[in-house]
C-alpha cells in the first residue's frame, strides 16, 4: 500500500511539473510587446484601449477605411487557453488567434485568421469568424464541423452537428457597455469560445488546407461608428 501511495504521489508531482506556466502578454502599464497604430491604441486605467475618432464629414462614421489591429509580437500561439475581460462602446471588435499579417493599411496592421468576435449589437458576440478568409465559421450556439472544398479561396462548407446553447440566452447574459469575460480554447483543430462562462461555439476544423495551427494574437478595431474597446486581465496558458 505504501509503495502504491508513493507511486501515486510521484505521478501527481510529475503532472504538476508538466503544467504550463501562464505567458504574460500585457504588463498592465504600456504596450511593450505589442505593435499597432499608437494614435488608436493606448493604455488607460491599466487596460489596453482602442479608440476611433469620428470622421468630421460623416460624424456617424469613424475615420477608419479598414479594420486594423494591435498585434502581440512577443510570440505566437499554437494550442492554448486564453482568458481576458473586455468592454465595448459601439461597434465591433474581437481577438485574432493563430493569425497572420497581410500588407498594412492606411491605419495600421491588417490581419487574417481566426477571430473570437464580439460587438455592441446582438448577433455576433461569441461567434467564430475568419477575418479575410472563410468568413463566419460558426454562429453563436452552434457545434460545427468544417469540411474541405478543394478550392484555394473556398466558401464555408460546414456541417452543423449540434448545439452548445441557446443564442438568445447567451446574448442575454452579455453586459452591454460593461465588463464581460471571454475564454478561448484551441487544441489541434478543435476550437471553443465562452463568454461569461457560457459556451458560445464548438468547431472542429477538418479543412486541413486552411485550418491554422499556429499564428499571431491580435486585438481588433473595426471600421464603422466611432468606438471604444478595452481589454484587461489577460491569462494565456499554452496547452502543449
Amino acid at each position: 500500500m505504501k509503495s502504491l501511495l508513493s507511486s501515486t504521489w510521484l505521478l501527481a508531482l510529475a503532472s504538476l511539473s508538466l503544467a504550463a506556466e501562464p505567458v504574460e502578454i500585457f504588463n498592465g502599464k504600456d504596450l511593450t510587446g505589442w505593435e499597432g497604430n499608437k494614435d488608436l491604441w493606448s493604455v488607460e486605467d491599466g487596460c489596453i484601449t482602442g479608440r476611433t475618432p469620428a470622421n468630421p464629414e460623416k460624424p456617424a462614421e469613424s475615420v477608419l477605411t479598414h479594420n486594423t489591429f494591435l498585434v502581440w509580437k512577443a510570440g505566437t500561439v499554437k494550442d492554448f487557453e486564453l482568458t481576458f475581460e473586455y468592454r465595448l462602446e459601439k461597434g465591433n471588435s474581437g481577438v485574432q488567434y493563430r493569425s497572420h499579417e497581410l500588407e498594412a493599411g492606411e491605419y495600421g496592421p491588417v490581419i487574417s485568421g481566426y477571430q473570437a468576435d464580439f460587438e455592441a449589437g446582438t448577433k455576433y458576440s461569441g461567434i467564430l469568424y475568419e477575418e479575410k478568409g472563410r468568413g463566419i465559421l460558426a454562429l453563436r450556439g452552434e457545434k460545427v464541423t468544417l469540411k474541405p472544398s478543394g478550392k484555394p479561396k473556398p466558401p464555408v462548407i460546414k456541417e452543423v452537428t449540434g448545439s452548445v446553447g441557446d443564442s438568445d440566452a447567451i446574448q442575454a447574459a452579455i453586459k452591454s457597455e460593461d465588463w464581460n469575460s471571454y475564454r478561448i480554447v484551441a487544441k489541434g483543430n478543435h476550437l471553443q469560445h465562452f463568454i461569461n462562462g457560457m459556451q458560445t461555439i464548438d468547431v472542429t476544423d477538418d479543412d486541413a488546407e486552411h485550418a491554422a495551427k499556429e499564428g499571431l494574437l491580435a486585438l481588433q478595431i473595426h471600421r464603422g461608428p466611432p468606438m471604444v474597446v478595452q481589454f484587461r486581465n489577460f491569462k494565456l496558458v499554452p496547452l502543449e
